[in-house]
């Protein structure tokens, strides 16, 4: 699986599926074949084709709208890079001609095969109260061997460097995989600069402990070997990028993994589509194209940081264990001590099931237990938790109340609201 032909005979198939789709909609277009009906279901599978296997290498753009003022206008959002580094950037939402907001975010999104644009609608609910930072990763297809390696500690050490860059006065919110090393980054800061910690730090359906309560994720983490994943999932990218040569985890192998799970309600949506389309009933941003130019973008990630991260996050357990180390230093989460800790969990949650991510509060033996808090949200998903209804009607406001009531610096007498 490691050589530069497989990489670009899977891009080729997803090539060819895009021009079969284009050449579709291209013969069903034609005027004289207008007259058979039969025509205008081939212009519907070609552009729904086309659409599809074309999202595919396309890193969705965050479309973030205007921002109302309390001065009655809507401000522009202007995305700034604050922190530009070869595997992934600190970018900052700037919402034009408002004054700063007293609440400073950074939103660390995850490494797991889709662009932090998954956080779009999280960044959207956001930014009329705070100031927001993401981590933006970049696809690992893009970046020159030159560039080196790039795997769980280098992970860390970015987010180290992201929040010293920020300063103190911040508060991090991190989404699902990044949650285990965000909390090491917090731990890292503790002993190293405790002056550059956050104030709070929120664990949003992150696997801190994956054997707390087994999922279809951790169970395939704990069958297979090291060896079988490095031999059928990692490969070279190919001659059309940047990148070519590096070993990546590639996204449209992550992306057939995870659509063969639930084959069947993808197969209904996309021929749901067809018919929507060929009856006039679809849209360019309806619900399905909505949700599909962004879960069909997908992007590579280096090999070193898959592995690293099945091998000592899941396998390992050396987050959970207190045993994680950094360039060769202990990494202790015994040092934090300041920071207020809050986790969230959906009750549906079939990724990062309950109890993953609470035995975050277990490891923080030196935190004292006003500054720590939890919350599972009855009924919610994984998704649900930090983009959906469930994140918008209940979990946003506890959230920006743990912040507020850990706004001030770490030697005053914070609470960890609920």
């Amino acid at each position: 699986m490691k050589y530069m032909m497989t990489y670009d005979l899977m891009e080729s198939v997803r090539n060819t599926n895009q021009w079969l789709g284009s050449t579709a909609r291209a013969m069903g277009s034609y005027p004289l074949m207008a007259m058979n009906p039969a025509m205008g279901l081939l212009k519907a599978w070609g552009e729904v084709t086309e659409r599809s296997f074309g999202r595919m290498i396309a890193k969705p753009d965050w479309g973030i709208p205007s921002v109302a003022g309390t001065d009655g206008r809507d401000h522009v959002v202007a995305i700034e890079t604050v922190v530009q580094k070869p595997f992934g950037s600190l970018i900052h939402f700037k919402v034009v001609d408002r004054p700063a907001k007293s609440r400073r975010i950074l939103l660390v999104a995850p490494m797991s095969g889709h662009y932090a644009t998954l956080l779009r609608k999280t960044v959207l609910s956001l930014l009329p109260d705070a100031e927001v930072y993401v981590t933006d990763w970049h696809n690992a297809r893009d970046i020159p061997v030159s560039a080196g390696k790039f795997d769980v500690e280098d992970y860390t050490l970015y987010l180290v460097e992201f929040m010293r860059h920020l300063g103190a006065d911040l508060h991090v919110i991190a989404i699902c995989q990044p949650a285990p090393l965000t909390l090491a980054a917090t731990a890292y800061l503790a002993e190293d600069e405790p002056d550059a910690q956050p104030r709070s730090l929120t664990l949003i359906g992150g696997p801190i402990d994956p054997e707390a309560n087994h999922t279809d994720v951790t169970d395939f983490g704990r069958t297979v070997t090291m060896g079988q994943l490095e031999e059928t999932m990692i490969q070279r990218v190919g001659f059309k990028y940047a990148g070519v040569g590096r070993m990546v985890y590639p996204g449209l192998l992550q992306l057939a993994s995870f659509m063969s799970m639930n084959a069947s309600t993808h197969t209904k949506a996309f021929t749901n589509q067809v018919f929507a389309v060929a009856k006039g009933d679809a849209s360019d941003h309806d619900k399905h194209n909505t949700f599909y130019d962004e879960y069909l973008a997908v992007m590579d990630m280096p090999a070193e940081f898959y592995l690293s991260t099945v091998e000592r996050v899941f396998k390992g357990r050396e987050i959970a264990r207190n045993a994680f180390h950094v360039g060769g230093r202990h990494v202790n989460f015994d040092k934090i001590t300041t920071v207020a800790v809050k986790t969230v969990e959906g009750e549906e949650d079939d990724i990062s099931a309950p109890g993953q991510c609470r035995a975050a509060l277990d490891l923080l033996v030196g935190l004292p237990d006003k500054k720590k808090a939890w919350h599972v949200e009855p009924g919610a998903g994984h998704y649900g938790i930090f983009a959906g209804r469930s994140w918008r009607n209940n979990i946003r406001p506890l959230v920006l109340n743990f912040i507020d009531a850990n706004a001030g610096p770490p030697t005053e007498k914070s609470v960890a609201a609920e």
